[in-house]
């Protein structure tokens, strides 16, 4: 299931604005947690790139029926230099903008890489819940992000362990010459 690009910005906007809502209910009752396990391992993709796992967040009592990896990228404009550290600190602020999204199971957030890009890893209860999400945080990102670089691919029926384990579980039929940015190598 390949990105399609952004939602309409009316129902992207109200998608979050209730995303919003879920997580804070999420965070009051204590289900959204920072686990360690991830944190410094690095990502290898095709094309080229290495990233560091800066951060995880995970939702508590979400077990995926349907799973799937959702891969986000993105170039944040005017984040240069050290203000890449400043942008991993503060981008905590960021979790209810995601956390609350229906069928969110697991975030894996990446430094970002010597392009600039930055990604996030995700596991993802339901390929078209993953979509709505994706394409509902276009619209967030496209205030913050340089002009023609976001990008998502959605994934279905892995779990993001698995393609961490092994990697090779990411290829599809349909990579295509665009596949290089989004398909894991290796997880160290």
């Amino acid at each position: 299931m390949a990105g399609t690009g952004p939602a309409p910005r009316g129902p992207a906007w109200r998608a979050v604005a209730l995303c919003v809502g879920r997580s804070a209910v999420l965070l009051a009752r204590g289900r959204v947690h920072l686990p360690r396990e991830n944190v410094g391992r690095i990502l290898r993709f095709a094309d080229g790139s290495v990233t560091r796992v800066f951060r995880e967040t995970r939702v508590d009592d979400v077990l995926p029926a349907d799973p799937c990896v959702l891969v986000v990228a993105f170039t944040l404009r005017l984040v240069r230099g050290r203000v890449h550290r400043l942008f991993e600190a503060e981008s905590i602020l960021n979790t209810p903008l995601f956390v609350g999204f229906p069928g969110m199971v697991t975030k894996l957030w990446c430094a970002h890489d010597a392009a600039g890009n930055y990604r996030g890893f995700y596991e993802w209860d339901g390929p078209q819940q993953a979509q709505h999400y994706a394409s509902a945080l276009w619209r967030v990102l496209e205030l913050v992000c340089v002009p023609g670089t976001i990008r998502y691919k959605v994934l279905p029926g892995l779990r993001r362990d698995e393609a961490l384990a092994e990697p090779t579980r990411m290829a599809t039929s349909s990579d295509g010459p665009d596949g290089a940015w989004w398909r894991l190598l290796a997880a160290e």
